[in-house]
């Protein structure tokens, strides 16, 4: 007699390999069939509904259809699901029920992956996109002398960016980061930092920082990229930055680009396996980055052993500093307290599974007050700047801003630097987001 499916995981998800270069992995009846499956097993449980807008529509597609059921949903509607993903993988993380080792074998995000693959090998991807998931050539040219002054007064000119929405389709309303010449690499190489032979390794990690700047950290904010070299550098820790360095490959990952993202990724990996064989751990001040090259790449290159040997040598800026803490090699001689902090945890850290090591260390700093809101901004890399979805993300954002709000802190904080932009721009009080570093350099009392 057959057995009925269990209701739910007792055990901790697992992931499986992206089998991106599978001739199956592109078959468009196959993703098909595929999708009705998991959209009906998501229809029979609707516990994500919450989450961000790719369950709501599916939902909708489902009670509007003539069945009410997946069966009656018109299988090209089935990418308006996917359009509102961006891979914020809170769903598998925090929420279904029904992810690996469940025979079930439910990976939404990475099937939204999928789906978004197919659709950019068939061409349907607007020239926006591309163009927004281009960070490192925008960020090039941006950034020209003369030309950041155009860039940044057009981002700040309401008629400019009116004719941007016509035009290109981004958000009027979306916060857009201003560009810096005076990058963090022309900055970091005029700086004479620690020398790495006086590194102090500790059980687990060697005491010397190689630097993965991304192209926001290099570009847009490299003043987040600074305040971690103080931080780091006050702790004793060498930094260096990592040579060569290109775009991540997340924000052609959200797009569907794999192509794209293996290009980067032959660019990087080398670059960073030499780091880490010199003996340097590895950061980056995006938790997205981050969350690259510790989860994603070693998912889509499981038989690259460098892409493994960078993934266990990277760690997030606060997992580092809260182990360094463990190891008793963290100072904690802070001179400035910082009162109440709403922090909200960014979803591409949450889903790295290292616990809450920002709050952590920032609760060392003494007298603070810290509230930590575990919701999704709604940002989301390009999906909160793009005029048809820009609502979705204010909607998807408005209950963390509620909660800031609430707490009147003295500071408001997240481990992603855009996503703290972008609560900003809803709060629209002329507020402006601290960095958690930011805020521990603040305790430190570092000066420039």
């Amino acid at each position: 007699m057959a057995t009925a499916p269990r209701e739910g995981n007792l055990q901790a998800p697992t992931r499986h390999n992206v089998n991106w270069k599978d001739a199956d992995y592109f078959n468009e009846d196959s993703l098909n069939k595929e999708l009705e499956r998991v959209y009906d097993l998501c229809h029979g449980c609707r516990r994500c509904v919450s989450l961000c807008q790719s369950f709501p529509v599916l939902f909708d597609l489902v009670d509007e259809s003539p069945t009410m059921e997946v069966d009656g949903v018109d299988k090209k509607d089935y990418m308006k699901v996917v359009d509102q993903c961006y891979l914020c993988d809170l769903c598998y993380m925090t929420k279904c029920p029904y992810t690996p080792p469940h025979e079930w074998n439910i990976d939404f995000p990475h099937l939204m992956l999928r789906a978004k693959a197919v659709k950019f090998k068939r061409g349907e991807v607007r020239k926006r996109d591309k163009i927004l998931t281009s960070t490192d050539t925008v960020g090039k040219l941006a950034g020209i002398p003369v030309v950041v002054n155009f860039v940044n007064a057009s981002n700040r000119s309401s008629t400019m960016r009116n004719v941007l929405e016509k035009t290109l389709g981004v958000s009027a309303r979306a916060h857009v980061p201003e560009y810096h010449s005076n990058t963090l690499e022309k900055q970091q190489s005029k700086h004479k930092g620690l020398s790495a032979d006086k590194a102090r390794a500790g059980e687990k990690t060697t005491g010397k920082i190689a630097l993965f700047a991304t192209c926001y950290g290099n570009y847009n904010e490299p003043s987040i990229g600074r305040d971690i070299v103080s931080v780091l550098e006050h702790n004793d820790i060498p930094v260096s930055l990592v040579d060569k360095e290109q775009c991540c490959g997340m924000p052609k990952l959200e797009l569907g680009d794999l192509e794209a993202v293996e290009r980067a990724k032959n660019a990087n990996i080398p670059a960073l396996a030499a780091m880490v064989d010199a003996g340097w751990d590895l950061i980056a001040p995006v938790p997205s980055c981050t969350l690259m090259f510790k989860q994603e790449l070693p998912l889509l290159f499981p038989e690259d052993e460098n892409v493994k040997k960078v993934a266990n040598a990277f760690y997030d800026p606060f997992e580092y500093l809260a182990q360094r803490n463990k190891e008793g090699l963290l100072k904690t001689d802070f001179k400035t307290e910082v009162g109440k902090v709403s922090y909200h945890v960014a979803c591409h850290q949450r889903v790295q599974n290292i616990g809450p090591k920002t709050r952590d260390v920032l609760s060392l700093i003494p007298g603070i007050e810290i509230d930590t809101i575990e919701r999704c901004s709604g940002h989301d890399g390009t999906y909160g700047v793009k005029q048809e979805t820009y609502d979705f993300a204010v909607k998807i954002g408005r209950p963390v801003v509620n909660r800031i709000k609430k707490n009147e802190p003295n500071y408001y904080t997240s481990d992603c630097p855009i996503a703290g932009h972008h609560l900003a721009n809803i709060l629209d009080d002329g507020s402006s987001p601290t960095h958690p570093m930011s805020l521990l350099r603040l305790a430190y009392g570092l000066g420039d």
